[in-house]
């Protein structure tokens, strides 16, 4: 009896380490992806900004030409 006892409770102990580890790998693993979301964000801006720039060079192109 004793020792299903301690079967049972070694089972028990590793059965929340393991969803522990999970717990905290899972976590982690929620900020990388906010981290590269974030990341991929900013290079949006950048690129919708360089276009704002390369259209706004068009656009006095174009002015000059009617001219």
């Amino acid at each position: 009896m004793s020792k299903l006892l301690s079967v049972i409770v070694a089972a028990m102990f590793a059965a929340v380490t393991a969803s522990a580890f999970a717990a905290s790998s899972a976590v982690a693993q929620d900020k990388k992806m906010d981290k590269m979301e974030k990341k991929m964000d900013k290079k949006k801006g950048e690129k919708k900004k360089m276009e704002k720039k390369k259209g706004e060079g068009k656009k006095k192109t174009d002015k000059m030409d009617k001219k």
